[in-house]
């Protein structure tokens, strides 16, 4: 919103003294951004006067150009100033060369006379050019500073503002630019009022103590049709006001200061009846539409639109309306998209003579989402998104007409429509002490009230407690913290001390943080890179993970307003997002990777979840029922590896990653949280068939880990092959022993024994080692495979495993009779649940 101060002063009545420096810092401590403080006018110094053209001869050009070699009557003084002579049957004249088309005789037009420097430091002087002797210029629009119109010479009126004959010699610039100082407000969505004159003016009188003037002065009166007949066949349109203005003259011009402070807010002039349409809403804040009266067919009626009916709007374009668009209809059909933009078949042009006013009020979400839906945003959609004053109407469709009237002729039709009426604003209850409360500030009751009442706040005192009805303009003001933060905002928040409350003591981070924080640590010890990717995925990335049709991993929860389209799903898995970090750096020539992620999945279906209102905080059953139709979301652990583990270097050659890493990483992540996997071999997709372990805990599967199959790692462009892992992390931090499961340490010796034995080919060796671990009881600290032979000295389909096993006691040095006994009883257990035969060296 661009401000002018002077329009604002027309409103309030601000001290002389003050600058845009203090008006500038008052509204910024009244909460609104105002980015800028801009000088407005034109940078021009020097002789600027009125001219008459006396004559105009054009010449063409040997280029192709044609100059007119204009005579100019600038006023004796500056006449007799001029560098040549004029001639005897035009004396008093200067000769100027001008290239404007629209120049002729007996106009007056601005004139640069020489000394005369204009915006850009272009300097005027007389120089000879086409043949003549240019003694100044004629200037257009841009040439002075005043807009970027460019197609011809500023065209004087014969008489001023006020009527007064404008006369050769006198200052020129006076009667083309207003100069003054314009804020350029950045106005918040929950301060919309401030979309106006009307609104910042309000918060610079309360700023200020000062008084002002409400240019909505006129109070709407009941339902009406006695003007041109509106009907109300929407919901979303509260209220709509019509006035009629007939006789209007449309060749009549905007008044150079209506124009200048419509291009100081940013606006440019197109015409009479538009810029009174527009002036107005940047003064109320109500956004005004004028229909040529003569091209209405029959009644207006502001209804939904049909499905399959079409606009072609102001802009030229032909849009396709969709059910939920409110439009503006006649006999004829659609004539306007409410609240947005109007149509052309009923617009106003060179020929209106009978404007009808249209002043109404719409649903702010409506509003928004049919600009979001057509593409399509105005200054009328920004300031009904924002929410619009209803009970303006009125005065501003009166505004309208007056301006009309006085301006452009006319009659107004004393005959009004008012359809509709405005909505009443519901009150809410406010304990007196909040705002001292939560501002910390010493404000007392008096106070509260006194800056609630000049908010526009209609207050009751009921005993401790204030019952509060907003004022029309204020959609924000609907829960007593509002009413706190609207208290804290005139008072000003540079005032209100800032007190640090004082943190209540806590127990530190949960067991799941900690496990989850440790593994941030080891896990790039071992030589993992952590990634984080987007948790979104398609329908094409689990089809590429070879799922089948009944997976539980294709059950994914699908987004309403997803980021890209080939990804609108919540994600299932954290390897297509990985496998996507490896494709992108392998793509750049980084083909060494061993990468990681810590992330949710979103395992769906998720239920229908309610859409409670924003007018006030939702019921418990409405947030039981938003977490009921939530899908789960577990956390997983996953890596992926590709290229090189180990480089080549003077200690071997290079050693490639693959399905042993990928094991590594899962059983480091499990002894990070004090578990232990047990790995069996599956068929899991996306893993390679026969090279994909199961991972689980007591029997709980807690994910899989291997290589990659060759087709998955095709249709994701990753080098062959890729190896990768993913954990249930909540399963494993759930399994994860507590404080008082903990194993003590021990400050006495190791006892060290190794056994090596002999099972079938088939037997895993975790199952294996879980058995030891069971014989061996509570003295075994440690178990670890260290060897695996298979050959002739064995047997066919048989396979040697040696495991060292490390005892110790938590009270005492064990003696060897002790360790030995533990070791028997392990090898005893093995021997009678697989058949172990322990081996002995020859």
């Amino acid at each position: 919103m661009r401000a002018p101060i002077g329009w604002l002063r027309d409103w309030v009545e601000l001290d002389p003294a003050l600058d845009s420096r203090q008006i500038y810092q008052a509204l910024v401590r009244a909460g609104l951004e105002v980015e800028t403080v801009e000088r407005v006018g034109p940078e021009v110094t020097g002789p600027v006067l009125v001219g008459r053209v006396l004559s105009v001869v054009e010449e063409a050009q040997k280029n192709g150009k044609t100059i007119r070699w204009c005579r100019v009557d600038c006023g004796p003084e500056a006449n007799a100033q001029a560098s040549q002579p004029a001639p005897a049957d035009q004396p008093g004249s200067r000769g100027i060369v001008c290239g404007a088309p629209n120049v002729a005789a007996g106009q007056l037009v601005v004139v640069a006379l020489p000394g005369a420097v204009l915006p850009g430091g272009f300097a005027i002087a007389a120089r000879k050019t086409y043949g003549h002797v240019s003694d100044g210029m004629i200037c257009a629009e841009d040439e002075l500073g005043l807009g970027q119109d460019h197609d011809g010479i500023m065209v004087l009126p014969a008489a001023d503002d006020q009527g007064q004959p404008i006369q050769p010699g006198q200052p020129a610039l006076p009667l083309v630019a207003h100069s003054d100082e314009v804020l350029d407000i950045a106005v918040t969505p929950d301060m919309g009022y401030c979309l106006s004159i009307r609104g910042v003016a309000r918060e610079l009188a309360q700023a200020f103590a000062a008084d002002w003037t409400d240019p909505v002065a006129l109070p709407t009166p009941e339902p009406v049709q006695a003007g041109y007949p509106v009907r109300l066949d929407s919901a979303g349109c509260p209220i709509f006001v019509a006035v009629t203005v007939e006789g209007f003259d449309p060749d009549r011009p905007t008044p150079r200061w209506l124009a200048d402070r419509l291009r100081m807010a940013g606006m440019r002039s197109l015409g009479l009846a538009i810029d009174v349409t527009n002036y107005v809403m940047l003064e109320i804040g109500q956004p005004i539409h004028g229909y040529d009266g003569d091209r209405l067919v029959d009644g207006i009626s502001v209804r939904q639109a049909v499905a399959g009916e079409t606009l072609v709007t102001l802009d030229g374009v032909q849009r396709q309306l969709d059910p939920q668009d409110i439009v503006i209809a006649d006999g004829s059909g659609v004539i306007g998209l409410a609240g947005v933009m109007g149509g052309q078949s009923t617009e106003l042009g060179p020929q209106t003579r009978r404007v009808v006013i249209e002043a109404a009020c719409f649903e702010a979400m409506s509003i928004a989402r049919t600009s979001k839906r057509h593409k399509l945003s105005s200054e009328a959609s920004r300031r009904f998104e924002r929410g619009v004053d209803p009970a303006a109407a009125h005065s501003a469709a009166h505004r309208v007409a007056d301006l009309l009237v006085e301006l452009g002729g006319g009659r107004k039709l004393d005959q009004l429509t008012v359809a509709g009426r405005v909505p009443p604003r519901a009150s809410q209850t406010m304990a007196a002490d909040l705002p001292r409360r939560v501002l910390g500030h010493p404000t007392p009751d008096h106070q509260v009230e006194s800056i609630l009442r000049a908010s526009g706040v209609t207050v009751a005192r009921r005993g401790d407690d204030l019952v509060l009805t907003p004022p029309t303009w204020r959609p924000d003001l609907v829960d007593p913290y509002d009413y706190v933060e609207e208290v804290g905002r005139k008072i000003g928040f540079d005032v209100i001390q800032p007190v640090l409350p004082v943190a209540p003591p806590g127990r530190g981070r949960t067991p799941s943080q900690r496990l989850r924080q440790a593994l941030g640590q080891v896990l790039p010890a071992i030589g993992f890179s952590e990634v984080i990717s987007f948790p979104f995925c398609g329908p094409g990335d689990l089809d590429r993970l070879g799922l089948a049709a009944d997976d539980p991993r294709r059950a994914t929860v699908r987004l309403a307003n997803p980021l890209a389209d080939t990804s609108p799903d919540l994600r299932t898995s954290l390897l297509p997002g990985l496998f996507a970090a490896v494709a992108r750096n392998t793509s750049r020539g980084l083909d060494d990777l061993a990468l990681y992620e810590q992330g949710l999945v979103f395992l769906g279906p998720a239920g229908a979840a309610p859409s409670p209102g924003v007018a006030g905080r939702p019921s418990q059953a409405d947030f039981d029922a938003m977490a009921r139709a939530l899908p789960r979301q577990p956390r997983r652990l996953a890596c992926v590896l590709t290229g090189q583990w180990l480089p080549a270097g003077w200690a071997g050659p290079a050693r490639p990653a693959g399905w042993t890493q990928a094991v590594a990483f899962a059983e480091r992540a499990a002894g990070t949280v004090g578990l232990e996997l047990t790995r069996r071999a599956v068929d899991q997709a996306p893993w390679h068939p026969g090279r994909c372990a199961e991972l689980t805990v007591d029997g709980r599967v807690v994910g899989h880990a291997g290589q990659i199959h060759p087709g998955v790692a095709e249709a994701f462009g990753l080098p062959q092959p890729t190896a990768a892992a993913e954990l249930d992390l909540d399963a494993l931090i759930e399994s994860a022993p507590g404080p008082g499961q903990l194993p003590t340490l021990s400050t006495f010796p190791v006892a060290k024994e190794d056994v090596a034995l002999i099972v079938d080919q088939d037997l895993p060796q975790a199952e294996l080692a879980r058995t030891l671990r069971q014989g061996a009881g509570p003295l075994l600290e440690s178990l670890a495979l260290f060897d695996v032979y298979s050959g002739p000295q064995i047997g066919p389909g048989l396979k040697s495993l040696a495991f060292a096993l490390r005892f110790r006691a938590p009270d005492r040095t064990l003696t060897d009779a002790e360790a030995a006994e533990a070791r028997d009883r392990a090898v005893a257990l093995a021997v009678q649940r697989h058949g172990a035969v322990p081996r002995v060296a020859d």
